[in-house]
């Protein structure tokens, strides 16, 4: 169970990272408070999994979901750069993420 909260942590952990991008400096409303209520929860549900999991562990797989997440997003959604390396890179770190998983 504690596996699914940090996914789900991690998820939300897009959600406020990319919510961010449309708040424009928090100053529209409702991304804004969007974007918090992700912020709270992503923490909150990170807390809950710490619980059980290691602090390292979960931690690393919460930070490389949100990032690899917000990178995709990026290139899908708001038009960012797609190089070779670039998804490269985001290929690394899921694997590191997953070998945590598997190794934990």
């Amino acid at each position: 169970m504690s596996w699914i909260l940090l996914l789900i942590a991690g998820l939300l952990e897009i959600g406020w990272a990319i919510g961010l991008k449309y708040t424009e400096g928090f100053t529209r409303l409702w991304p804004s408070v969007g974007t918090i209520v992700s912020m709270i929860l992503s923490v909150v549900l990170l807390g809950v999994a710490m619980k059980t999991l290691p602090a390292g562990t979960s931690y690393a797989v919460w930070t490389g979901i949100g990032t690899a997440g917000t990178a995709i997003l990026g290139i899908v959604l708001l038009g960012e750069s797609a190089s070779a390396a670039k998804l490269a890179c985001v290929g690394l770190i899921l694997c590191g993420v997953a070998g945590l998983k598997f190794f934990e």
